[in-house]
């Protein structure tokens, strides 16, 4: 058995998977690598550009470790994110209801000789 840990560019929230296939065809003229699994006695092959492929061991010790040290990874990092995620949304909500504020107070002042305000002639 081979085990695979293939990067996903277009997944943000997954940036990589892992599998295990039965075999495999690669070369060096062929810039994809070919993974034939079984499925109803019959031969499923999926090709995975090279350049995609992180790890490509028949060591299911290493392949779990280095697994389990991404998925470790990810998930401080996801962490972090939903922290900052937060942070921008208190900040949002606070730039909103200090603007509110501040336009309020002006609403409030805008009738005073003080303030040149063309649409006073029209109120």
């Amino acid at each position: 058995m081979y085990y695979v840990i293939k990067k996903q560019e277009n997944k943000p929230g997954t940036p990589f998977i892992g599998f295990a296939a039965p075999k495999y065809i690669a070369s060096k003229q062929n810039e994809n690598v070919i993974f034939l699994f079984s499925k109803d006695d019959k031969v499923i092959r999926k090709w995975v550009k090279l350049k995609d492929i992180i790890l490509l061991t028949d060591n299911k010790e290493f392949f779990a470790k280095t697994l389990k040290e991404f998925q470790n990874t990810q998930s401080k990092l996801q962490e972090l994110v939903d922290q900052a995620q937060k942070e921008l949304e208190q900040s949002m909500t606070n730039f909103v209801e200090t603007m509110n504020a501040q336009i309020h107070d002006f609403e409030e002042i805008r009738d005073s000789e003080d303030i040149p305000d063309l649409l006073k002639d029209l109120t």
